[in-house]
């Protein structure tokens, strides 16, 4: 048959239509075929860095390296150098020898979550540490989130909450707000956290322990966030023992867990201890693979990575809901210009202070009313209540301001009509400050304790000068 007679039979038409087709259909599948797997090799190692030479991946990508009992040790790549790939381990790096063989691994940098991850505690890999049984996800979401378009957020418009008196009082948290929970050691943070997450008008609870010490997960899931704060909380806990980039999971993991909550149309509260031991993790790695340090010691990817972090937290869309953060910060040396401190101040909606003198001094909790500020309070309370604080925190700095000369009676009542209301109003003050971590106050409850705190004619204001005289 000539080839004008085949090109005119419909038969044969329809064939070599299909044949196309069919060809075409193959090449697209096979250029959706990943590339092979090139095993590269193990050829340093110093401190928690390896590097590896022979294969080919990108930062963020994990590689499983073979040790030499035949076990699996997964890493992550941080960097790159040439064609070397600088790697920090997961997990426990026992067994690895010289030219150990490094495997890529595709489709990282995801992690699966869902529903069945409340009441659960996980470490940093969503693997589950209370021996309940493996979890079932729902779907899978990016370790490192995704980040919203600031104009689709929507703003912080209600009062959040939290069952403590001084916070809904003085320094009202917006549904939605970052705030930040800044304290040295010892002084009362872990409890107030606890407080929070029993009392706090929330969906579901996401708490996040970063690189704190073992013994305190569980005292803070079994004596301060109780069998009833577990029920509606998922708990990350990546402690100090483990490896640096572990931490840093654990802090992605759970905000991404917070964020699928909060795409759903949940109110989340995501409670952070801490953001220090967050940025001090990532120190350790970039130091590691050759970053040079800058203030005291932290390099420039660390101030990079925390607003990475913290930018995820705060409101959705406006078919989403919400997360409202508390990250703990640590004061090293109780120095409020820790670079960590100094930075996180800048980049959150708020700070809550709690001062070591004012632990010391039996009252809890702690909170320093001078030096904390709640940045959206204006916003959602109204001009009362902001009237009130306003004259409370007055009363307090010049007391506080004061204290010595009337602790050592130099100070005469009537010199100064200022000091003489400070005087009289303090006992009420600090009974207003004070609360037990037992109690819940509501927000209605709170206002009304600062409205009766402030009222224009204090109760017996000599007697209570003296008193207070008597008693310092």
């Amino acid at each position: 048959m000539s080839a004008s007679a085949q090109t005119d039979n419909p038969l044969w038409l329809a064939a070599a239509e299909r044949w196309v087709q069919g060809l075409e259909g193959a090449t697209r599948r096979l250029a959706s075929v990943p590339p092979p797997v090139v095993a590269g090799r193990l050829t340093r190692m110093v401190g928690l860095t390896l590097e590896a030479a022979g294969c080919q991946a990108a930062v963020g990508d994990r590689c499983e390296i073979v040790s030499s009992d035949s076990a699996c040790i997964e890493a992550e790549v941080v960097g790159f150098s040439g064609d070397r790939l600088f790697l920090m381990p997961t997990g426990d790096i026992h067994g690895l020898k010289p030219n150990a063989q490094v495997l890529p691994r595709t489709h990282t940098g995801t992690v699966r979550v869902g529903t069945g991850l409340l009441g659960r505690i996980i470490d940093g890999a969503c693997n589950p540490l209370d021996g309940l049984g493996p979890i079932e996800p729902e779907a899978s979401v990016r370790l490192t989130g995704t980040p919203i378009n600031p104009l689709r957020r929507q703003p912080i418009t209600q009062p959040l909450d939290v069952g403590v008196r001084a916070i809904n009082g003085l320094l009202t948290v917006g549904r939605g707000q970052r705030v930040g929970l800044f304290a040295g050691s010892g002084v009362g943070k872990s409890v107030l956290l606890g407080m929070m997450a029993r009392y706090t008008a929330a969906d579901v609870i996401v708490v996040g322990l970063i690189g704190e010490r073992g013994r305190e997960v569980k005292e803070f899931i079994e004596r301060i966030l109780g069998r009833a704060g577990l029920a509606r909380s998922v708990v990350v806990a990546t402690p100090a023992d483990y490896p640096p980039l572990m931490r840093l999971h654990g802090a992605w993991l759970a905000t991404a867990i917070a964020e699928f909550f909060r795409d759903r149309g949940r109110n989340v509260l995501l409670i952070m201890d801490s953001l220090t031991r967050f940025a001090q993790a990532q120190r350790e790695i970039a130091l590691a693979i050759g970053e040079a340090p800058a203030t005291k010691g932290y390099p420039p990817s660390v101030f990079a990575r925390m607003p990475q972090l913290v930018e995820r937290a705060g409101n959705g869309v406006a078919t989403a809901g919400s997360i409202t953060a508390f990250y703990t910060v640590l004061a090293e040396g109780d120095d409020p210009n820790d670079p960590i401190v100094d930075a996180a101040r800048a980049i959150l909606d708020g700070h809550i202070v709690l001062a070591r003198r004012i632990a010391e001094g039996g009252r809890y909790p702690a909170i320093d009313v001078e030096a904390s500020v709640s940045r959206v309070m204006h916003d959602i309370v109204p001009a009362s209540q902001l009237e009130l604080s306003r004259r409370l925190r007055q009363a307090t700095a010049i007391y506080e301001n004061n204290r010595d000369l009337i602790t050592i009676g130099a100070y005469q009542r009537g010199s100064d009509p200022r000091i003489d209301n400070a005087i009289s109003r303090w006992p009420q003050i600090e009974a207003f400050l004070r609360q037990d971590m037992h109690d819940r106050v509501d927000i209605a409850a709170s206002v009304a304790a600062l409205a009766a705190t402030m009222a224009e004619a204090p109760a017996s204001s000599g007697g209570a000068a003296n008193n207070q005289r008597g008693t310092q």
